[in-house]
């Protein structure tokens, strides 16, 4: 008698499971990291990404890179997640997460070919990752705080090597400096958002500057602003969220009327509700009105009048940090223009920055704010800058929150290798030949850094393990010598909580994707609605 068929799973699912489902899943991490390998290091190259639209990006950032690829395989779509984690949490880093997974899962790839359980090799490199991080615990190097110049200096190391891999790395002296202070104008928070980034094309790099307060590009002005002062000593300023506009009735409504007297008061009525706003707003003692919504001709004509400056159509962001540094609310009435809803600062101007006019608002007493205005030839490089100044204020933010550093260059992760290839010979079973997998896995970041500098890799790290075992820690690929330095006095500092955090990752993402072992992918799930209508929740098929 014959069995009868199951039908599991509806026409046309796709499943492949068991070791080949792992290993092609291992094999398109690895093709994810080839994309972005040669990106790591200060002689990385970069990548020029042209999207659909035509739109081009210049970046070295993995994250950025990782997320323009638009990656559609579900396995190597994790190395994109831990990128962006990486890059949310610290800044930096977020190349070394992804080759550092897919390195990981190339070390086991022949173990799970010869049928090891991939549990058992989750389980060695949870093992592995919790014994790298004691040490690099251990081992890192807690800067005191207390000495103000050496607090510093160590800042602007932590700086410089985050910009040392960017396209900005030539002006890294210009930028770690500022972007020290930039993190050090910010409250006891360190909120990002209170660091504006302003782009103006033209000019050099090195004329990007940092400005102690809140700027923004001037806004859209109507005729009559010429004539309004453009610099104000302590002034008090209004925030608002109306329109300054004569306005047409916009519901349609319909008026009847049988006399000129009558048609003359409806337009008089609109002109004296704008008159008392404007009047209103005069009435508070403010000297510089925003809006985040139109001001139009007659109200910059009515302030420039009576010596106040206007600006409308500000962008909500900018608004928003305005108010946070200089005090007061954003009112969507001028009714209650009262005293403690003004803001204020120290000092107003509009000044040129290349070809756009800026305004500038000084010495705000509130919330501690810094705008960096960035200056560059084109729009990508300025782009890019952006990027690179990003992940220089993250590491900063980090070092001044985790005060403990490591060498980077490879030093780190090659002291890390040791440690875990002695730890391994002192174990038996499978353990020791997966916990010395992790170990050599842990390699890839200085033979990297070899290989985009065009060195020989194997004759480099044959170097760095000699030193490693005889006791020089913070020994590392000495970029400029085609040779191995201590790069703890070379200066190569990184915030030891990057590589905490990019081992973690990279780990949990190696052991997630180990663990799977079949993928089952759904055909469109609009095939069964019903012709002609909407079948249940489901859309018509395209």
């Amino acid at each position: 008698m014959m069995q009868p068929q199951i039908i599991l799973l509806k026409e046309g699912t796709d499943t492949s499971q068991g070791i080949p489902q792992l290993v092609s899943n291992i094999t398109a991490c690895q093709v994810v990291a080839e994309a972005i390998r040669t990106t790591l290091g200060p002689l990385g190259m970069d990548k020029l990404i042209v999207e659909n639209n035509g739109k081009s990006t210049i970046s070295n950032d993995g994250a950025t890179i990782l997320k323009l690829l638009d990656i559609v395989h579900p396995a190597a779509k994790t190395l994109v997640d831990i990128s962006r984690s990486q890059d949310a949490e610290v800044g930096d880093g977020t190349t070394t997460v992804t080759l550092l997974a897919a390195e990981f899962l190339k070390q086991v790839k022949t173990f799970v070919e010869d049928g090891v359980h991939p549990r058992v090799i989750i389980r060695a490199y949870r093992r592995a990752t919790q014994l790298a991080i004691e040490k690099i615990r251990e081992i890192q190097v807690t800067i005191k705080k207390d000495d103000p110049k050496e607090w510093r200096q160590l800042l602007e190391k932590c700086a410089s090597t985050a910009l040392n891999s960017k396209l900005v790395a030539a002006y890294k002296d210009f930028f770690s400096p500022m972007i020290v202070d930039a993190v050090s104008m910010l409250g006891d928070l360190l909120p990002l958002n209170m660091i504006g980034i302003k782009k103006v094309s033209g000019g050099a790099l090195s004329e990007s500057k940092l400005v102690a307060g809140v700027a923004f590009k001037k806004t859209f002005s109507y005729a009559g602003f010429e004539m309004q002062p453009k610099k104000y000593s302590n002034p008090k300023i209004a925030l608002l969220n109306v329109e300054l506009e004569l306005k047409s009735e916009k519901e349609n409504a319909e008026i009847r009327l049988d006399n000129v007297a009558d048609y003359q008061a409806i337009v008089d009525a609109e002109w004296s509700i704008l008159y008392e706003k404007l009047q209103a707003i005069c009435d508070s003692g403010a000297k510089v009105v925003l809006s985040k919504l139109p001001i139009g001709d007659v109200a910059t004509q009515y302030f420039a009048d009576r010596d106040m400056f206007c600006a409308g159509r500000v962008p909500q962001v900018d608004l928003k940090r305005t108010m946070k540094a200089c005090g007061g609310s954003i009112q969507t009435s001028v009714q209650s223009l009262t005293e403690d809803v003004l803001g204020t600062c120290e000092e107003f101007d509009e000044e040129q920055v290349g070809g756009e006019r800026f305004n500038f608002f000084r010495g705000c007493p509130q919330a501690k704010t810094c705008t960096l205005i960035i200056r560059g030839g084109t729009e990508q490089f300025m782009e890019e800058t952006e990027r690179s100044l990003h992940d220089a204020i993250m590491i900063v933010r980090r070092a001044i929150k985790n005060d403990s550093v490591v060498a980077g260059g490879g030093a780190i992760e090659m002291e890390l290798s040791k440690h875990l290839r002695d730890y391994s010979r002192t174990i038996k079973g499978k353990q020791q030949m997966l916990i010395a997998a992790y170990a050599k896995a842990l390699e890839i970041i200085p033979r990297q850094l070899c290989d985009n500098a065009g060195f020989d890799a194997t004759n480099i790290l044959n170097k760095l393990r000699q030193a490693h075992a005889t006791g020089n820690i913070w020994c590392g690929v000495d970029i400029n010598n085609e040779d191995v330095a201590d790069n703890f006095k070379a200066y190569v500092w990184e915030p030891s909580l990057v590589k905490v955090n990019a081992l973690t990752a990279a780990s949990e993402a190696a052991c997630l994707i180990l663990s799977v072992d079949e993928t089952i992918r759904n055909p469109r799930s609009s095939v069964d609605a019903p012709p002609g209508g909407m079948g249940r929740g489901r859309g018509r098929p395209r």
